[in-house]
């Protein structure tokens, strides 16, 4: 024993473990003085249109920027890798500029146009406070410790090589395309306005100075006019707004007018699960979509009867497609509702492995899909409620939508495998591809979201197409269960390279 502690001091004292100690220190002090400068001083003021733009750096493992326009909300792009994260804050209006612009509405144009220079500027000029806030910070915090000049001087080496590292790696990971596609935390009522229009983001997300130009401007708009004005979309755009297992909330039709009206939605689409258990007296709840003042296109959910079916049939503004086809502003939909009654089960049966054929699922999805090929006009989206029901529809259609599970995907369906027994020659052209959207609960699944500890958040979706039928983007929208005042908000563009980010909810079929 005696021999041991005999060993312990003499490494204590050892003149290698007490440098090791040293620099361990410097190195620990010096990382403190980084991040306190950074937290105390990295901070620059700088206009942007007619903001008085409050920018700043803070340590951060994801990295990303954040543009806080209070009280409207707030936009949040995965602009760059960490360990930055950049926020501006857009609460600061300056008085001469803001009456330049209401005097002079030509200068919002011009306003927005700067903005690209005011922003590259101000975050020039902050990297650059940034990078001396932390070694002053660090020269400071290890002279009250060490002392001494040679770790002092250390010390404020260690602190420019981490802070410009960082800044490198910021600059180096930047993704300039991810403006196109920000995700928006605030008050529904000024969602359209704030993130932009989404035609002209579809047609031109690689352009980052267009998409910044074109979001000051609007915000511009917001605080330079009595009310706001959400930008309207192109003339040949059609704005359909889909829905899906309302499952009885009533909470939902207000949800559902207030996007009508903001996003000027064109007409709406209905995947199903509309009521929870069929029964007539549910049939009154579907009353609303009369209101709702623009075409509801509806197929029938496993939770829905034909009772719940002939009502919605029954609204002045509704088309209920069962194996049908129907045209839009443009849009050519075609539909069938789901074969399976089952409101009494959480999960609609499965069918067997070897007999998956004969599912009447699938069975329904072949039949609509006979009636597509039949029809003497292109189809643009096909409407199913239940996604076992899309596969038979692959190669048919570009954009198939679903509903029931209750949880939001996108994903591309499998090709359908090639028939060996036809003798006629092979096609010169390739199938299209057939994009599979699900949406989730735009009912919080009614009583059921609640059943869990976390209220299930009420979800919907607008798709935006063009002239051809072509989904251009869509916005993917989330409330929470707590009310209808905060929303969050991703804008994704079809095609961009960013991945389309989905919310995770847990399925209640």
């Amino acid at each position: 024993m005696p021999k041991l502690r005999t060993g312990a001091g003499r490494l204590r004292r050892h003149p290698w473990t007490h440098r090791l100690g040293v620099w361990a220190g410097v190195l620990l002090v010096s990382l403190s003085g980084v991040v306190i400068g950074t937290m105390l001083l990295a901070h620059s003021e700088v206009p942007v249109g007619p903001f008085r733009a409050d920018m700043s750096i803070t340590p951060s493992i994801q990295g990303g920027s954040e543009i806080d326009i209070p009280p409207l909300g707030s936009l949040h792009l995965d602009s760059h890798d960490g360990p930055i994260h950049l926020k501006v804050d857009l609460g600061s209006l300056d008085q001469e500029r803001t009456e330049a612009l209401i005097d002079d509405p030509t200068a919002i144009s011009a306003a927005g146009q700067s903005a690209v220079d005011d922003v590259t500027k101000g975050v020039l000029q902050l990297g650059l406070r940034s990078l001396g806030a932390a070694i002053v910070c660090a020269l400071i915090l290890s002279a009250l410790i060490f002392r001494k000049v040679r770790r002092v001087a250390a010390a404020g080496t260690i602190a420019l090589v981490v802070t410009g590292g960082s800044l490198g790696l910021a600059v180096g990971t930047i993704r300039p395309d991810s403006i196109s596609e920000p995700r928006y935390e605030g008050l529904l009522v000024n969602a359209p306005a704030v993130v932009g229009d989404a035609r002209r983001i579809a047609d031109n997300y690689g352009r980052y100075a267009d998409q910044l130009s074109q979001i000051v401007s609007n915000v511009s708009r917001i605080y330079t006019t009595v009310s706001s004005l959400p930008v309207q979309p192109a003339g040949n755009t059609t704005r359909i707004l889909h829905v899906s297992d309302l499952h009885l909330n009533l909470a939902s039709w207000g949800v559902i007018k207030t996007i009508v009206k903001q996003w000027d939605i064109d007409a709406i689409v209905d995947t199903g699960d509309i009521v929870d258990w069929g029964s007539s007296a549910e049939t009154t709840f579907v009353n609303t979509i009369g209101t709702l003042g623009i075409p509801y296109i509806y197929v029938r959910g496993n939770h829905d009867s034909s009772a719940i079916q002939a009502a919605v049939a029954r609204q002045k503004n509704a088309v209920v497609l069962d194996n049908s086809i129907t045209t839009v502003k443009g849009l050519t939909i075609a539909g069938i509702g789901d074969p399976e009654f089952t409101p009494d089960k959480s999960e609609t049966p499965a069918a067997a492995a070897d007999d998956l054929a004969a599912s009447p699922l699938v069975l329904a999805g072949e039949q609509l899909n006979t009636t597509i090929q039949a029809a003497d006009t292109r189809v643009g989206v096909a409407m199913v409620h239940d996604p076992a029901m899309a596969p038979p529809l692959a190669g048919t259609v570009p954009l198939v939508l679903a509903g029931h599970t209750h949880k939001r995907e996108v994903r591309v369906l499998p090709a359908p495998e090639e028939t060996t027994q036809s003798a006629s020659p092979a096609p010169t052209t390739a199938p299209q591809q057939t994009t599979l959207m699900i949406e989730g609960s735009t009912g919080g699944a009614g009583l059921r979201g609640l059943e869990k500890q976390e209220p299930t958040p009420l979800q919907m979706s607008v798709l935006y197409f063009d002239e051809n039928q072509s989904l251009k983007a869509y916005d993917d929208i989330q409330l929470g269960g707590t009310g209808q005042s905060n929303v969050e908000l991703q804008r994704n563009v079809v095609g961009a390279e960013s991945p389309v980010l989905s919310p995770s909810v847990a399925p209640t079929q």
